[in-house]
Order: structure tokens, then sequence, then C-alpha cells
């Protein structure tokens, strides 16, 4: 096999593990390219390309923190069921979570009506409830975040 790893820093074993893991990374190259929708950009000076690497990173960076933050709070089994339509329990990745956040809307609220989210699907509700900060508040402060509104 060839790699780039020196045979006096690997034996082979260290080498096919590394060889495996080749395809988390490659996912990632995916990802960068892929869903996050960056048009392309017509750019003239360095400057402007290092920007739009730099919002691309950044994107990619919540991209991964959200699909992290799913699986960390679907605890060790890091699967659930209700991604795919035929209910098989998968890892969820972060194409999927966005796929089914992306139905989501928000009803806009007034001074006395909060705005809200209307959630239309159970994996959606499911989704928020997992990447909800787990810390609580400071007793008497009161959020003032949206409220969740589930329609059959």
């Amino acid at each position: 096999m060839l790699t780039s790893i020196p045979a006096d820093r690997a034996d082979p074993a260290q080498v096919l593990i590394h060889y495996k893991g080749q395809g988390t990374v490659e996912r990632r190259y995916h990802d960068f390219k892929g869903p996050l929708a960056i048009a392309p950009v017509f750019v003239q000076h360095n400057r402007r390309v290092a920007a739009l690497i730099q919002v691309i990173c950044l994107a990619l960076l919540v991209f991964c923190l959200i699909e992290r933050q799913v699986r960390r709070a679907l605890g060790p089994e890091q699967t659930m069921t209700g991604l795919y339509p035929d209910n098989r329990r998968i890892r969820p990745t972060g194409r999927v979570i966005f796929y089914h956040l992306a139905e989501l809307t928000l009803r806009i609220g007034s001074v006395t009506d909060p705005p809200t989210v209307q959630i239309t699907r159970g994996v959606q509700l499911h989704l928020l409830e997992l990447l909800t900060p787990t810390s609580h508040e400071p007793a008497g402060h009161r959020s003032k975040t949206a409220t969740c509104e589930v329609r059959a």
C-alpha cells in the first residue's frame, strides 16, 4: 500500500487505521462543497477569496457542531429513528439534520405575542430538543426565545 506515512513511524495496523479514517475527512470535503449551498462568486482580489474561504469554513464549523451536538445528546448509541421513511435507526448526519429542519417556519410575533416556531413533524421537535442547551437559567431570569407550536 502506498502511503505518506514513513514505514519507521507506523506499522501496517496503524496504516490501516489511518486509511479507514479517511472517510470522515472525505465526507467533510463533500460537506464543504455540497450542502452548504455556497454559490460561486466572482472575486477580483485575494482578500475577497480569503474572506469567502473564511465564511465557508465558519459555515462548515457550525454544520459540524450541530451534527456533533445531536449525536452527543443521543448518548452512546448515537442513532435515532424517524430520519428516513422506513424508520431505520441511523446516525444523524449534518445533511439529514438540516434536511428535516429546513421545513420549520417562524410565525412573526407582536409585542404581546412572542414569535412561534411551527413544527409539522415529530422528528423536527426531537431534533430541536437534542439541540437545546441543557444549561439552566438563573432563577427569575425570563428567556426571550421563540415558543414552539406543533401542528398535526
